[in-house]
């Protein structure tokens, strides 16, 4: 890959990074402003940064070998540019001082694999912009311009969950989220080891039904007449909900109830059983899993050292996240990618 000072001929005045995330428990349930349980990978995203020497934005995907220029005033709507692009104008709306420059982009978080490349790169940059022009905003703020300009500029109406594991997040503790107030801990991983793979079936949030089931459930919380399927805490009145609408709202309300109990403090073998509960909420209720990586899980779930195991992520392919027990890791992983090849798919470990 080309260095920033092959790229641009100087070297950057600025290099900053952030980690891409896994989510352990409460998926789908970050935009219906419930709860949320992620931890930070080892894989990271890093962005240098220089102001630019033509007043032209110039911005340089390593892993792509591309090169994106425009003029300040133009758009940006494609390809990775569009999320570069989306925190450089949200920073503009919001007033602040943001001048050309050039950047260069590097990372090792995998894309498609629902484990916030997209978010990664938005915290990154945004990070690199607020060193480099000594802006302000902290790191709560900086998780919500990221957010805006993935909905805005990218067209996927995220909740916040991604961009707040990204900058707040790190890889010893669990940060328990509370998505509508932003009241956030960080709390012990429930021991044992954490595997994640890639099932090897990419997607895109964006082309995906990821819309669909938000805007499900927005109908499912108008009919229920709450503000948001955060605000239903029994699954009293869910069956009278019109289908897909009671599926929907039902993982919704579970999956909150998992995180919360999951947050108070459980031992490995409870936290297990919650995180297959989940996969199988996902799968059934929520219709967001596809069979490579219902199989892949299920791999897992079978294997004699792993306590539970769930897709990560908004689903339609992507990876899956196993709490193994301790030290045992390696073993499941070749035992599961074998089994899983000789059923005709390809994964790949990723932690």
């Amino acid at each position: 890959m080309r260095a920033f000072k092959e790229v641009f001929g100087i070297e950057p005045q600025v290099t900053t990074q952030a980690p891409g995330r896994v989510n352990l428990l409460g998926e789908h349930t970050d935009y219906n402003e419930g709860y949320v349980l992620p931890t930070t990978i080892p894989q990271l995203t890093r962005v240098g940064v220089a102001r630019s020497t033509d007043d032209r934005f110039h911005i340089y995907a390593a892993n792509l070998h591309e090169l994106v220029e425009y003029n300040d005033g133009e758009s940006v709507s494609w390809g990775f540019a569009r999320y570069v692009f989306g925190c450089i104008q949200v920073l503009k709306a919001l007033r602040e001082r943001v001048a050309p420059v050039m950047m260069h982009v590097r990372s090792d978080v995998p894309m498609g694999a629902g484990l916030s490349s997209s978010a990664a790169l938005e915290v990154a940059v945004l990070r690199a912009l607020r060193e480099l022009f000594a802006l302000t905003f902290d790191d709560v703020e900086l998780a919500r311009r990221a957010q805006q300009a993935e909905v805005e500029y990218a067209g996927v109406r995220c909740g916040i969950l991604d961009q707040m594991a990204c900058s707040l997040g790190d890889a010893k503790h669990m940060l328990f989220l509370d998505t509508r107030t932003l009241e956030r801990q960080l709390l012990p991983l429930p021991g044992g080891d954490l595997v994640v793979i890639d099932s090897g079936i990419a997607r895109t949030l964006a082309a995906s039904g990821y819309n669909q089931r938000r805007a499900e459930c927005e109908a499912a919380a108008r009919m229920l007449g709450v503000a948001a399927l955060r605000d239903v805490t029994t699954l009293e009145h869910i069956d009278r909900l019109p289908a897909p609408l009671n599926k929907r709202a039902r993982h919704v309300v579970s999956e909150n109830a998992r995180v919360l109990e999951a947050a108070r403090g459980v031992d490995v073998v409870r936290f297990g059983a919650l995180m297959n509960a989940s996969h199988a909420s996902l799968r059934d209720d929520y219709e967001v899993s596809v069979q490579p990586l219902d199989q892949l899980v299920e791999l897992l779930q079978a294997h004699p050292q792993v306590y539970g195991a769930r897709l990560t992520g908004a689903g339609f392919g992507g990876a899956c996240v196993a709490l193994t027990e301790a030290g045992h890791a390696e073993r499941v992983k070749h035992d599961v990618l074998r089994s899983y090849a000789s059923a005709g798919h390809r994964g790949v470990a990723l932690v």
